[in-house]
């Protein structure tokens, strides 16, 4: 598997995309975040969604330079309609909406629908959370195709649905939970399936209802399971509430009636400064932490990490050593790379 510079890939990213249709800024955007989910560990969001998102531009299901429309707004929340755009783009302005209304009335709320994959939720809350402000947002993939039974079920009703909170503190890395309401995001599975990899029993469970390891389960009529193991209920609970958040009240509805993946997200930020002198709040939310990561380890564990903290570090690692892909990945990249002529622009690593 080759090992490349994050600056390589996504040089080679943005080539690729723009060549597909997308704008200077659109292309660059989508590149970084991705390039910015390998370089913290989350390759399941980075670069080896690229070529899906060139298919889905191809189909129509994503489109460049798609207006973004406000259908509501007031001085605290606001309804977006992103006509089909990169969804890196339109819930990016969307989140920078709700940071300015939150400096004005403390608070703010959003819904946005009709967009393309959003990518890793971290990328979104952690610019309310550099602001000063608490960032939440939930996501759901509408009325696109589901992955996730629910507890006790073997057929999909559900999506992974993830939900992820950022707050403001002095740690060098932010203190970020970023999770999936399912035993396992989507992508890992197909990263392992990529990788010829199995995956770990509790995952998925085969057409059947039976667990298996072997993750092209999942495309031959398997279900991902709900975050919780002999407890998915919590799991379940936790994403049924998302598909309200991100699905009905975005007006995106439940169930499976087209082939798009059309993400609808919830955004809330809060102004810390409503409720403590924000420098107060950032100071205790680091001594916290560093309260959480002297706890002595467990047998089996090195040190306890405080939320976000695993992510940090990945990152600092691979800007030093490089992002390895799975050969399939790299494969599918380079492929692209000769069909838009694109050998000259890209170079070699």
């Amino acid at each position: 598997m080759p090992t490349l510079p994050h600056g390589y890939l996504e040089d080679l990213s943005t080539h690729v995309l723009r060549a597909a249709g997308a704008s200077d800024d659109e292309a660059r955007l989508v590149a970084e975040r991705c390039v910015r989910a390998n370089l913290v560990g989350h390759d399941s969001h980075g670069v080896i969604q690229i070529p899906t998102y060139v298919d889905r531009i191809g189909l129509g299901h994503i489109v460049p330079g798609a207006p973004m429309e406000v259908l509501d707004d007031t001085p605290t929340t606001a309804v977006i309609d992103g006509h089909w755009g990169f969804g890196y783009v339109v819930t990016t302005l969307a989140m920078e909406m709700a940071i300015a209304k939150a400096r004005e009335s403390r608070i703010a709320a959003m819904t946005v629908t009709r967009q393309g994959h959003v990518g890793r939720l971290a990328e979104y809350t952690q610019m309310a959370a550099r602001a000063g402000m608490m960032g939440l947002m939930t996501a759901d993939s509408g009325r696109g195709p589901k992955s996730v039974a629910p507890y006790g079920g073997r057929v999909p009703r559900l999506g992974t649905n993830p939900l992820c909170i950022a707050l403001p503190s002095n740690l060098d890395g932010p203190f970020t939970l970023d999770m999936a309401t399912s035993a396992v995001a989507e992508g890992k599975v197909s990263l392992a399936r990529a990788r010829g990899e199995s995956i770990p029993p509790g995952w998925v469970v085969d057409a059947e209802g039976r667990s298996t390891t072997d993750p092209r389960a999942l495309l031959q009529g398997g279900s991902l399971l709900p975050l919780g193991g002999d407890q998915g209920h919590k799991g379940y609970g936790l994403g049924a509430v998302i598909e309200i958040l991100s699905g009905v009240l975005t007006g995106l509805g439940f169930g499976v009636s087209d082939g798009f993946h059309n993400d609808g997200c919830f955004l809330l930020v809060v102004d810390v400064s409503a409720f403590r002198p924000l420098e107060a709040f950032k100071q205790e939310v680091t001594e916290f932490a560093e309260y959480l990561t002297a706890t002595p380890p467990a047998s089996g564990f090195d040190r306890v990490y405080y939320p976000g903290e695993v992510e940090h570090l990945t990152a600092q690692e691979r800007r030093r050593t490089g992002i390895t892909l799975e050969e399939g990945t790299w494969d599918r990249l380079q492929a692209l790379v000769r069909d838009y002529g694109l050998e000259a622009q890209v170079g070699r690593p």
